[in-house]
């Protein structure tokens, strides 16, 4: 399923619509040195983590979007850089778990 598709039916806001690519599972994480080394290119990475070290690595392992949870923001400087790498930005106002729960229920 496409990402704006998902973020559709799931409720999300989109910051950044970035390149509408598949999903093709979910990795839930904060720790970026464990991102970089367990996620996979086409998932979509939940986080609370909103500094651009994090734009930098979802761009790094070609995750599809990434999914900021818990109503956390985005400041002005990772949007632009989101924007600048074509990375789809997400928001979602629910934990973690529940934002994966949603997504999960999208069908991905």
């Amino acid at each position: 399923m496409k990402v704006s598709e998902a973020a559709q039916k799931a409720g999300f806001q989109v910051i950044v619509p970035g390149e509408d690519q598949e999903i093709e599972g979910i990795y839930c994480g904060d720790l970026l040195s464990w991102v970089m080394g367990k996620g996979q290119p086409g998932q979509a990475w939940i986080t609370v983590q909103s500094h651009l070290n994090v734009i930098a690595v979802a761009v790094l392992r070609e995750f599809s979007c990434l999914i900021l949870a818990e109503g956390a923001q985005f400041p002005p400087e990772v949007i632009e850089r989101a924007e600048n790498e074509g990375l789809c930005l997400l928001c979602s106002e629910l934990p973690v778990y529940e934002t994966a729960l949603k997504l999960h229920e999208t069908g991905i």
